[in-house]
């Protein structure tokens, strides 16, 4: 992502084992979108109501884990980062789905 020109803030590299409400909280100081393969972040958005600035699911078996970068890179190169913004999206090898948060 950093050599695509992304400004790349990882939690594994500097936060890791930080708690999801922390790393949510970090996606609205920084601000930033949160890419994450945690099911269970979803169901804390939705069910929670936790405020992010918004987050790409990547939704991937491990057989498929060589398609991720091609997929994340092909669907950003289409936005722009406001149009990320209060949105959670899916992206699997076939589809992305995005859905409003608020």
């Amino acid at each position: 992502m950093r050599e695509n020109g992304y400004k790349v803030f990882s939690v594994f590299e500097l936060y890791r084992g930080t708690s999801d409400f922390s790393i949510s909280k970090l996606s609205v100081e920084l601000p930033g979108i949160i890419l994450n393969e945690d099911e269970d972040f979803g169901n804390l958005i939705f069910e929670q109501h936790i405020e992010v600035t918004g987050v790409i699911f990547l939704r991937f078996l491990n057989s498929e884990r060589n398609l991720i970068i091609a997929e994340v890179l092909n669907f950003l190169s289409s936005q722009n980062f406001d149009s990320l913004k209060g949105s959670f999206i899916t992206i699997t090898p076939n589809k992305v789905r995005v859905r409003k948060i608020n």
